[in-house]
């Protein structure tokens, strides 16, 4: 009888790990520890660590995208309604963990992209789609008449990206959802009235 592969647990520990200690802080050795798992696994299951840390940005990223479809890609919610419920969840996610953790993307686009052109590339990526997915909502925001016609959603959106990114991080250091409160206030109460 072939032997489970233990390459699931490496990815849904491993991620864990990363997540709370940084990609150079979590070594091989500390990911399969909290896998439960030999140390040659990581090696027969992943060419490199940059290879373990492109697939783990990958499982981060589809849960991300989930969400994205439950709210800024969500036709049947207002669109105003669709954003704040976004970063809504963003708040709430940061909360789970002392705000310690942040976003795993940002993370990795602070410690990992001058280490790794492919890294960084995939980061660039996953950020450009965010950035669409706020552009479609703000785009149906416009539509709706929630936003004034001339409302240049393109360059919100990627304000909001950005903003959002730089609160998640200021919460990560400060402990404490406030900078994302913020964030999502003068949003709603300055750039979007």
């Amino acid at each position: 009888m072939p032997r489970p592969s233990h390459r699931g647990k490496i990815l849904t520990e491993g991620l864990k790990v990363v997540h709370e200690r940084g990609f150079a802080g979590a070594s091989v050795r500390d990911i399969v520890h909290a896998a439960g798992v030999p140390q040659g696994s990581f090696t027969n299951h992943f060419a490199s660590k940059e290879a373990f840390g492109l697939e783990i940005l990958e499982i981060y990223f589809a849960n991300s995208q989930e969400v994205v479809r439950n709210t800024l890609r969500n036709d049947a919610l207002a669109p105003l309604k669709r954003l704040g419920d976004y970063v809504d969840w963003s708040i709430s996610r940061i909360c789970q963990n002392q705000s310690r953790n942040g976003c795993l993307l940002g993370n990795f686009a602070l410690e990992a992209s001058d280490h790794s052109e492919l890294i960084r590339e995939r980061l660039v990526a996953i950020f450009a789609e965010l950035q669409q997915s706020f552009e479609y909502c703000l785009a149906a925001a416009v539509k709706a008449g929630e936003l004034p016609a001339d409302f240049d959603c393109n360059d919100v959106a990627g304000f909001i990206v950005a903003s959002l990114q730089g609160s998640i991080l200021l919460a990560k250091a400060q402990r404490s959802q406030q900078p994302v409160v913020r964030f999502k206030h003068l949003l709603f109460t300055k750039i979007l009235r």
